[in-house]
Protein backbone atom coordinates (compact mmCIF):
# COMPACT_ATOMS: atom_id res chain seq x y z
CA UNK A 1 0.00 0.00 0.00
CA UNK A 2 0.90 3.80 -0.41
CA UNK A 3 0.23 6.22 2.43
CA UNK A 4 -0.41 9.97 1.94
CA UNK A 5 -0.25 12.91 4.59
CA UNK A 6 -1.87 15.82 3.06
CA UNK A 7 -3.63 19.11 3.31
CA UNK A 8 -7.10 19.87 1.82
CA UNK A 9 -9.52 22.80 2.66
CA UNK A 10 -7.39 23.47 5.55
CA UNK A 11 -7.90 20.06 7.22
CA UNK A 12 -5.23 17.21 7.77
CA UNK A 13 -5.59 13.94 7.13
CA UNK A 14 -3.79 10.38 6.05
CA UNK A 15 -5.02 8.28 2.88
CA UNK A 16 -4.32 5.13 1.28
CA UNK A 17 -3.48 6.01 -2.34
CA UNK A 18 -4.62 3.82 -4.82
CA UNK A 19 -4.06 5.46 -8.42
CA UNK A 20 -4.93 9.04 -8.36
CA UNK A 21 -7.90 8.32 -4.93
CA UNK A 22 -7.26 8.72 -2.15
CA UNK A 23 -9.13 6.93 0.85
CA UNK A 24 -8.87 8.86 4.27
CA UNK A 25 -8.51 6.66 7.06
CA UNK A 26 -11.10 7.35 9.24
CA UNK A 27 -10.42 9.74 12.29
CA UNK A 28 -6.68 10.07 11.33
CA UNK A 29 -4.67 13.08 10.68
CA UNK A 30 -1.11 11.99 11.14
CA UNK A 31 0.30 9.15 10.26
CA UNK A 32 3.36 9.21 12.85
CA UNK A 33 0.21 8.75 15.20
CA UNK A 34 -0.17 4.82 13.84
CA UNK A 35 3.51 4.69 13.75
CA UNK A 36 3.97 5.40 17.27
CA UNK A 37 1.32 2.64 18.68
CA UNK A 38 4.15 0.33 17.40
CA UNK A 39 1.99 -2.15 15.61
CA UNK A 40 4.56 -2.21 12.39
CA UNK A 41 3.69 -3.24 8.96
CA UNK A 42 0.32 -5.25 10.08
CA UNK A 43 -1.28 -2.93 11.94
CA UNK A 44 -0.59 -0.29 8.94
CA UNK A 45 -1.65 -2.69 6.43
CA UNK A 46 -5.16 -3.58 8.65
CA UNK A 47 -5.65 0.58 9.16
CA UNK A 48 -4.75 1.06 4.89
CA UNK A 49 -7.81 -2.09 4.25
CA UNK A 50 -10.22 -0.80 6.57
CA UNK A 51 -9.86 2.82 4.99
CA UNK A 52 -10.65 1.29 1.47
CA UNK A 53 -14.04 -0.02 2.73
CA UNK A 54 -14.68 3.33 3.09
CA UNK A 55 -15.77 6.49 0.13
CA UNK A 56 -12.99 7.80 -1.78
CA UNK A 57 -11.60 11.33 -0.41
CA UNK A 58 -10.93 14.02 -3.06
CA UNK A 59 -8.61 13.81 -5.97
CA UNK A 60 -4.62 13.31 -5.46
CA UNK A 61 -4.52 16.46 -7.80
CA UNK A 62 -6.47 18.49 -5.75
CA UNK A 63 -4.52 18.44 -2.06
CA UNK A 64 -1.34 19.63 -1.17
CA UNK A 65 0.82 16.45 0.11
CA UNK A 66 2.86 16.80 3.09
CA UNK A 67 5.85 14.95 4.64
CA UNK A 68 4.11 10.92 4.88
CA UNK A 69 5.51 11.42 8.44
CA UNK A 70 7.51 13.73 11.20
CA UNK A 71 10.42 11.37 11.93
CA UNK A 72 11.85 10.75 15.48
CA UNK A 73 14.83 10.77 14.23
CA UNK A 74 16.97 10.66 11.11
CA UNK A 75 20.21 8.75 10.40
CA UNK A 76 21.84 9.38 6.79
CA UNK A 77 24.24 6.89 6.03
CA UNK A 78 26.29 6.75 3.05
CA UNK A 79 26.77 3.29 1.08
CA UNK A 80 27.49 4.16 -2.42
CA UNK A 81 31.06 3.67 -3.30
CA UNK A 82 30.75 5.67 -6.32
CA UNK A 83 29.73 8.86 -4.27
CA UNK A 84 32.39 8.22 -1.73
CA UNK A 85 34.93 8.82 -4.49
CA UNK A 86 33.41 11.50 -6.21
CA UNK A 87 32.74 13.57 -2.91
CA UNK A 88 35.66 13.27 -0.99
CA UNK A 89 37.27 14.66 -4.38
CA UNK A 90 34.87 17.50 -4.39
CA UNK A 91 34.99 18.18 -0.59
CA UNK A 92 38.06 17.14 0.80
CA UNK A 93 40.48 16.90 -2.85
CA UNK A 94 41.30 13.23 -1.19
CA UNK A 95 40.65 10.00 -3.76
CA UNK A 96 39.39 6.65 -3.46
CA UNK A 97 37.25 5.01 -0.20
CA UNK A 98 38.88 4.89 3.22
CA UNK A 99 38.98 1.18 4.01
CA UNK A 100 36.99 1.80 7.27
CA UNK A 101 34.43 2.62 5.25
CA UNK A 102 34.20 -1.44 4.39
CA UNK A 103 33.78 -2.29 7.99
CA UNK A 104 30.50 -0.89 8.87
CA UNK A 105 27.51 1.33 7.38
CA UNK A 106 28.37 4.84 8.38
CA UNK A 107 25.70 7.52 9.31
CA UNK A 108 25.08 10.85 11.05
CA UNK A 109 22.35 11.93 12.84
CA UNK A 110 20.73 14.83 10.47
CA UNK A 111 17.92 17.75 11.70
CA UNK A 112 14.88 16.10 12.26
CA UNK A 113 13.07 19.60 12.82
CA UNK A 114 13.32 20.61 8.98
CA UNK A 115 11.51 18.52 6.89
CA UNK A 116 9.64 19.35 3.88
CA UNK A 117 6.94 17.69 2.01
CA UNK A 118 7.58 16.37 -1.65
CA UNK A 119 6.75 19.82 -3.69
CA UNK A 120 7.53 22.60 -0.79
CA UNK A 121 9.52 25.37 -1.52
CA UNK A 122 13.12 24.83 -0.29
CA UNK A 123 14.70 27.92 1.23
CA UNK A 124 18.65 28.77 0.73
CA UNK A 125 20.95 27.65 3.99
CA UNK A 126 21.41 31.22 5.06
CA UNK A 127 25.16 31.98 4.46
CA UNK A 128 25.47 29.29 1.67
CA UNK A 129 26.41 29.84 -2.25
CA UNK A 130 27.11 26.03 -2.98
CA UNK A 131 23.41 24.26 -2.69
CA UNK A 132 23.16 20.50 -3.53
CA UNK A 133 20.54 17.71 -3.81
CA UNK A 134 21.14 14.15 -2.70
CA UNK A 135 19.28 11.17 -4.29
CA UNK A 136 18.22 9.02 -1.39
CA UNK A 137 15.60 6.37 -0.82
CA UNK A 138 14.37 6.39 3.26
CA UNK A 139 13.21 3.14 5.03
CA UNK A 140 11.12 3.90 7.96
CA UNK A 141 10.88 1.96 11.47
CA UNK A 142 7.87 0.51 12.12
CA UNK A 143 8.62 -1.22 15.46
CA UNK A 144 11.26 -0.78 17.94
CA UNK A 145 13.69 -2.90 18.61
CA UNK A 146 17.62 -3.12 19.81
CA UNK A 147 21.19 -5.31 19.05
CA UNK A 148 18.61 -6.62 15.72
CA UNK A 149 20.25 -9.14 13.80
CA UNK A 150 19.65 -8.20 10.08
CA UNK A 151 17.45 -10.96 9.68
CA UNK A 152 15.36 -9.49 12.87
CA UNK A 153 15.50 -6.06 11.41
CA UNK A 154 13.28 -7.09 8.18
CA UNK A 155 10.32 -7.55 10.85
CA UNK A 156 11.16 -3.80 11.98
CA UNK A 157 11.49 -1.71 8.44
CA UNK A 158 7.81 -0.82 8.02
CA UNK A 159 8.54 1.11 3.99
CA UNK A 160 10.01 3.54 2.47
CA UNK A 161 9.93 6.79 0.92
CA UNK A 162 12.22 8.87 -1.30
CA UNK A 163 14.77 11.03 0.24
CA UNK A 164 16.29 13.96 -0.87
CA UNK A 165 19.58 15.07 1.69
CA UNK A 166 19.73 18.61 0.92
CA UNK A 167 23.70 19.70 1.15
CA UNK A 168 25.07 23.21 1.47
CA UNK A 169 28.31 22.00 -0.08
CA UNK A 170 30.41 24.89 0.89
CA UNK A 171 29.32 24.92 4.46
CA UNK A 172 29.82 21.00 4.87
CA UNK A 173 33.66 21.50 3.77
CA UNK A 174 34.46 24.11 6.00
CA UNK A 175 33.00 22.80 8.88
CA UNK A 176 34.11 19.04 8.41
CA UNK A 177 37.92 20.55 8.83
CA UNK A 178 37.18 20.60 12.69
CA UNK A 179 36.96 16.44 12.75
CA UNK A 180 33.43 16.91 13.59
CA UNK A 181 29.97 17.28 11.40
CA UNK A 182 28.24 18.25 9.17
CA UNK A 183 26.28 20.48 10.78
CA UNK A 184 24.78 23.26 9.45
CA UNK A 185 26.07 21.95 5.70
CA UNK A 186 22.64 19.87 6.42
CA UNK A 187 20.24 21.04 8.31
CA UNK A 188 18.01 23.47 6.61
CA UNK A 189 16.16 20.56 4.51
CA UNK A 190 15.53 17.33 3.99
CA UNK A 191 12.86 16.03 1.83
CA UNK A 192 10.48 12.96 2.08
CA UNK A 193 7.46 11.39 0.05
CA UNK A 194 6.10 11.63 -2.30
CA UNK A 195 4.25 8.64 -0.19
CA UNK A 196 5.54 5.76 2.47
CA UNK A 197 5.27 2.72 0.40
CA UNK A 198 5.10 -0.11 2.60
CA UNK A 199 7.70 -2.74 2.70
CA UNK A 200 5.71 -5.80 1.02
CA UNK A 201 5.06 -3.99 -2.16
CA UNK A 202 8.59 -3.47 -3.34
CA UNK A 203 9.54 -6.94 -2.08
CA UNK A 204 9.39 -8.18 -5.57
CA UNK A 205 12.67 -5.97 -6.59
CA UNK A 206 14.79 -8.05 -4.17
CA UNK A 207 17.96 -9.45 -5.41
CA UNK A 208 19.90 -12.48 -4.30
CA UNK A 209 22.16 -10.46 -1.92
CA UNK A 210 18.62 -9.28 -0.26
CA UNK A 211 19.02 -5.67 -2.12
CA UNK A 212 16.47 -3.79 -3.59
CA UNK A 213 16.97 -3.04 -7.50
CA UNK A 214 15.09 0.36 -8.17
CA UNK A 215 15.84 2.96 -10.96
CA UNK A 216 16.82 5.98 -9.69
CA UNK A 217 16.71 9.44 -11.59
CA UNK A 218 17.64 12.95 -10.67
CA UNK A 219 16.83 16.12 -13.01
CA UNK A 220 17.18 19.57 -12.09
CA UNK A 221 15.05 22.07 -14.42
CA UNK A 222 13.67 19.05 -16.23
CA UNK A 223 17.17 17.40 -17.27
CA UNK A 224 18.52 14.65 -16.23
CA UNK A 225 22.02 14.70 -14.17
CA UNK A 226 22.20 11.32 -12.47
CA UNK A 227 20.60 7.96 -12.77
CA UNK A 228 21.60 4.46 -11.05
CA UNK A 229 20.27 1.59 -8.88
CA UNK A 230 19.35 1.08 -5.27
CA UNK A 231 20.71 -2.32 -5.59
CA UNK A 232 24.24 -0.56 -5.88
CA UNK A 233 24.08 -0.11 -2.19
CA UNK A 234 27.01 -2.32 -0.53
CA UNK A 235 24.73 -2.98 2.67
CA UNK A 236 21.12 -4.06 2.50
CA UNK A 237 18.72 -1.88 4.39
CA UNK A 238 18.16 -4.97 7.22
CA UNK A 239 22.26 -4.44 7.67
CA UNK A 240 21.71 -0.73 8.09
CA UNK A 241 18.93 -1.04 10.72
CA UNK A 242 20.69 -3.71 12.12
CA UNK A 243 23.92 -1.93 12.71
CA UNK A 244 21.69 1.56 14.32
CA UNK A 245 20.04 -0.67 17.15
CA UNK A 246 23.33 -2.18 18.15
CA UNK A 247 24.02 -1.01 22.00
CA UNK A 248 21.00 1.37 21.05
CA UNK A 249 17.57 0.76 20.04
CA UNK A 250 15.26 1.71 17.07
CA UNK A 251 12.14 2.87 17.63
CA UNK A 252 8.82 3.35 15.53
CA UNK A 253 9.37 6.68 12.75
CA UNK A 254 12.79 6.08 12.88
CA UNK A 255 14.08 7.60 8.95
CA UNK A 256 17.31 5.82 7.55
CA UNK A 257 18.73 7.23 4.50
CA UNK A 258 20.55 4.85 1.91
CA UNK A 259 23.04 7.69 1.51
CA UNK A 260 23.44 9.01 -2.00
CA UNK A 261 23.58 7.08 -4.89
CA UNK A 262 26.27 7.20 -7.44
CA UNK A 263 26.28 8.10 -11.48
CA UNK A 264 25.32 11.58 -10.79
CA UNK A 265 23.04 11.46 -7.58
CA UNK A 266 24.33 14.59 -6.01
CA UNK A 267 27.07 17.60 -7.93
CA UNK A 268 29.25 17.19 -6.06
CA UNK A 269 29.86 13.51 -6.84
CA UNK A 270 29.72 15.03 -10.03
CA UNK A 271 32.08 18.11 -9.34
CA UNK A 272 34.57 16.07 -8.15
CA UNK A 273 35.02 13.36 -11.33
CA UNK A 274 35.09 16.30 -13.59
CA UNK A 275 37.24 18.28 -11.39
CA UNK A 276 34.99 21.75 -12.24
CA UNK A 277 31.45 22.98 -10.39
CA UNK A 278 29.65 21.70 -13.52
CA UNK A 279 26.66 21.10 -13.52
CA UNK A 280 26.92 24.79 -11.05
CA UNK A 281 25.21 24.85 -8.29
CA UNK A 282 21.38 25.05 -7.33
CA UNK A 283 20.14 28.76 -6.99
CA UNK A 284 16.69 30.44 -5.96
CA UNK A 285 14.29 29.34 -8.81
CA UNK A 286 15.55 25.95 -9.84
CA UNK A 287 13.68 22.88 -9.62
CA UNK A 288 14.62 19.21 -8.36
CA UNK A 289 13.05 16.04 -9.12
CA UNK A 290 14.17 13.10 -7.93
CA UNK A 291 12.37 9.54 -8.87
CA UNK A 292 12.45 6.47 -7.36
CA UNK A 293 10.81 3.36 -9.47
CA UNK A 294 8.02 1.72 -7.26
CA UNK A 295 8.13 4.45 -4.40
CA UNK A 296 7.23 7.91 -6.90
CA UNK A 297 8.60 11.17 -7.38
CA UNK A 298 9.78 14.53 -5.49
CA UNK A 299 9.87 17.72 -6.76
CA UNK A 300 10.49 20.77 -4.98
CA UNK A 301 11.65 24.36 -6.09
CA UNK A 302 14.54 26.55 -4.33
CA UNK A 303 13.52 29.85 -3.00
CA UNK A 304 15.59 32.29 -1.39
CA UNK A 305 16.75 31.83 2.15
CA UNK A 306 16.95 33.60 5.11
CA UNK A 307 20.02 36.21 5.37
CA UNK A 308 22.72 34.67 8.41
CA UNK A 309 22.54 36.41 11.83
CA UNK A 310 26.17 37.53 12.25
CA UNK A 311 28.16 35.94 15.22
CA UNK A 312 31.46 36.90 16.67
CA UNK A 313 34.56 34.54 15.79
CA UNK A 314 35.82 31.95 18.42
CA UNK A 315 37.17 33.84 20.94
CA UNK A 316 41.07 33.11 21.90
CA UNK A 317 41.02 32.69 26.05
CA UNK A 318 44.05 32.96 28.04
CA UNK A 319 43.29 29.45 29.75
CA UNK A 320 43.96 30.81 33.10
CA UNK A 321 43.02 28.56 36.43
CA UNK A 322 41.21 28.84 39.60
Amino acid sequence: MRFAAYTHRHQTRVAVVEDDTLYPLPGVHSLTEIIARGGGLDALLDAGAAALDTPPGPPLAEVHLLPPLQPTSIRDFVTFEEHVEGVRRSIGGTSGVPEQWYVAPTYYFTNPHAVFGPHDDIPYPPGSDALDFELEVGVVIGREGSDLTPEQARDHILGYTVFNDWSARDLQSAEMRVGLGPCKGKDTATTLGPYLVTADELEAHRDTDGLLRLALTAEVNGEVVGSDLLSNMSWTFEEMVSYASRGTRVVPGDVLGSGTCGNGGCLAELWGRSGKQSPPALKPGDTVTLTVQGIGSVSNTIVPGATPVPLPVGRRRSRERP
